[in-house]
């Protein structure tokens, strides 16, 4: 590859594909596919209940951060904005980064960069490269597969093997639960940590692990528990946060990295808490007590079949994990994938009904999808079973199948898939009940435990239990005498359980506040049956960059 004749005097425009999100329209924006993770593939049957936030483009945030050309990143532009932003600068080099879905989007966006900036240089990254043909289907000079960092470095002639600068990145913006809008103020919400990317699992359908070299393959930007310590205090400093979301498929995978940053953590008294990924055989490596120290609070972790060959649940009781997760106060969302190669009509009920036995606080279900660049795409591709005609705008496992199971039929697939998120809301309640439960029981287990910053993550976490949560207790129960009298039952009788342990102000700030939740609750419900959707604002950012003009 040749270095960009600019070198590091390059102007370089990184921008997400433009909007909107969650309408459908002919560039492959899909209603049922929205920029929201957890409305669109977690809480998205809970209504009113669901959690609805947006997630930044992290990817082009860390290529930004780790360049020392002047960069502009442009994030969830409006097809106007990404116009302007050509015109009214001469970039030399603009990088386009999508998820496979949002192809037709990078399409047009490249002819936009021909046509209004005929000098630019253009680079497509994300997933999106992994489209077989993908050359031949864009008009683009370069596609990254895999990460990006390095070679953009490469690219403007700067060291690819340098030390990995971490941008501060707020986990969520634009959070709504309950039909309010949550106020955003600094140190409320997660900072966003990424140590590696890549999953050394390689499950044959993981477009992530596929993505970055498939199984056994992985990228670490901090290999030691001493590096990581250091990003994490930065992002304390700068950002007031006590919390991190660690974006690392499998987080507790790499033990040594993880217990010398306990170590760390010790020495320094930081009482933070940590929602990470994890397989449950790298859980298994850890004691509840280990974990707990650690700070984490919040395990993503994947559910698949009993009855599947995926390694990472061999010889685990996932449903003893989960309960012994959660009754040392450690949150867990299960992830279960519908339609593997083993479900039949007759047994995907059962299989459903198994999922939704974990009881977990979250739960994520995706449809068997054989995603572009994943081994099960070549495999299903091999044996000539991929549906044609299916626009890849559709092939993100929210919906229906892309390709002929041997057993369940495309609509069907959606049939179950749907029921599985209902069956989960119906049986189990919705998210933010299940939450405050775990809390509760995580509160009660350690809120005498001898070491004081332990203590300190507990207090602060169930501090809410006092009111707000209260108040959203109160509300869910009346809400699902509707739904489930027995779910609603159980809600009631953990309210009362919260207003034991903390007394009058609980009682106080449900009777208050608990109605009001309730109302806007149910006003959700109807702005969402009458079509109302929810779109993420446009961000504008410059580094190395003043008045227009880069830095020398």
């Amino acid at each position: 590859m040749k270095v960009h004749p600019k070198g590091t005097r390059a102007r370089v425009l990184l921008s997400s594909v433009f909007g909107p999100y969650a309408q459908d329209d002919e560039f492959g924006s899909r209603v049922i596919n929205p920029m929201e993770l957890y409305h669109n593939q977690v809480t998205r049957a809970q209504g009113g209940f669901s959690l609805r936030m947006f997630h930044r483009s992290w990817g082009i945030m860390m290529i930004q951060q780790n360049i020392s050309a002047p960069c502009t990143v442009l994030d969830f532009p409006a097809r106007e904005d990404f116009a302007r932003e050509l015109t009214a600068n001469d970039y030399d080099i603009v990088g386009i980064s999508s998820i496979i879905v949002n192809l037709g989007k990078v399409r047009e966006m490249c002819r936009m960069v021909r046509e209004l900036s005929p000098q630019s240089v253009i680079v497509i990254g994300g997933h999106v490269a992994a489209v077989p043909g993908l050359e031949s289907t864009i008009d683009a000079d370069h596609i990254v597969r895999g990460e990006g960092i390095s070679w953009m470095r490469r690219y403007l002639g700067e060291d690819p093997e340098a030390a990995i600068r971490h941008p501060d990145i707020v986990s969520g913006l634009k959070t709504r639960v309950m039909g309010i809008p949550l106020v955003e103020r600094k140190g409320d919400t997660a900072a966003t940590i990424i140590p590696s990317v890549g999953c050394p699992m390689g499950c044959n359908f993981c477009t992530t692990s596929a993505f970055f070299g498939g199984k056994g393959k992985f990228v670490n930007f901090y290999e030691t528990g001493d590096e990581l310590y250091e990003v994490m205090c930065q992002a304390e400093a700068s950002l007031g946060v006590q919390t991190f979301f660690v974006m690392d498929e499998n987080f507790l995978l790499h033990r040594k990295r993880a217990m010398r940053l306990l170590d760390r953590m010790k020495e320094a008294g930081k009482a933070w808490g940590m929602a990470v990924f994890a397989s449950a055989n790298a859980i298994r490596q850890y004691t509840m007590e280990q974990l707990v120290e650690l700070g984490v609070s919040w395990i993503w972790m994947g559910l698949e079949s009993p009855r599947s060959s995926y390694g990472k649940l061999k010889g685990t009781d996932s449903q003893q994990l989960t309960r012994e997760l959660r009754e040392h106060g450690i949150r867990v969302q299960g992830s279960t994938i519908i339609g593997l190669e083993h479900h039949t009509s007759d047994n995907i009920v059962e299989e459903i009904e198994y999922a939704v036995d974990h009881n977990t606080d979250f739960h994520q279900f995706m449809l068997y999808t054989p995603v572009p660049g994943t081994p099960l795409y070549k495999e299903m591709a091999e044996q000539g079973r991929m549906l044609e005609g299916i626009d890849v705008a559709d092939i993100h496992g929210q919906d229906k199948f892309n390709f002929r199971h041997a057993a369940i039929s495309r609509d069907d697939s959606k049939r179950f898939l749907d029921w599985a998120f209902w069956r989960d809301f119906e049986r189990n309640g919705p998210s933010v009940y299940r939450m405050c439960r775990t809390m509760l029981q995580g509160w009660r287990r350690y809120k005498d435990y001898p070491e004081l910053r332990v203590r300190e993550r507990f207090s602060r976490e169930s501090a809410n239990l006092r009111t707000a949560y209260s108040a959203a207790l109160w509300a869910a129960e009346r809400y699902f005498r509707k739904v489930n009298e027995d779910v609603s039952r159980q809600i009631r009788e953990l309210r009362r359980e919260i207003e034991k342990e903390f007394g009058a102000i609980s009682r106080l700030a449900a009777d208050l506040a608990g109605p009001v939740l309730l109302w806007t609750t149910r006003r959700e419900d109807q702005r969402l049956a009458a079509g109302v959707t929810y779109e993420p604002p446009t961000i504008l950012e410059r580094r190395n960059w003043t008045n227009g003009v880069e830095q020398a």
